[in-house]
């Protein structure tokens, strides 16, 4: 079945059938490799994508279900310099797999934090980040990293 979806922007008409996951039609049809499948059950977030703005496990979401806007890791490169840049001076990456996820999540959690006080802001960011597992990192420097950008940008992150 052929079935349309705007990914990063662009329209692309592309074959889903069933229950063909999102992440599968991503990196197999589209080339958009940085969208990561590690458990294909939705329990690690290394897939994650906003669809309609929204954090969604790509791995777990039919492809023929989607009717919102998509936007992968590729996509949110450049609005996602200083964070990539704080997460690596904090030493929160260390093998990648998980980094992706990490970054779409974080894009979202930094858009959510916009404008609201930094009193709790650490819980929310833990909170937030809780789906996205990393094997190899403790978290607590992906959430200093978060939150430090939440404090420090003048560049709001857009809405997708």
């Amino acid at each position: 079945m052929t079935h349309r979806l705007e990914v990063n922007g662009a329209p692309f008409d592309v074959r889903a059938s069933g229950l063909e996951p999102l992440s599968r039609v991503l990196r197999e049809q589209l080339g958009l490799t940085g969208t990561k499948v590690a458990c294909g059950r939705g329990e690690c977030g290394a897939c994650t994508v906003l669809v309609g703005g929204r954090p969604r496990l790509s791995c777990t979401v039919p492809a023929v279900l989607v009717r919102e806007p998509v936007r992968t890791v590729e996509d949110l490169a450049d609005e996602t310099a200083q964070l990539r840049a704080e997460f690596a001076d904090r030493g929160a990456f260390q093998c990648g797999f998980c980094t992706p996820g990490q970054v779409v999540t974080a894009w979202a959690v930094l858009r959510d934090e916009a404008g609201r006080p930094p009193d709790g802001r650490r819980e929310r960011v833990t909170h937030a980040m809780s789906g996205v597992l990393c094997r190899c990192t403790g978290y607590q420097a992906i959430t200093a990293a978060i939150c430090h950008v939440a404090e420090t940008s003048d560049e709001p992150t857009s809405a997708p």
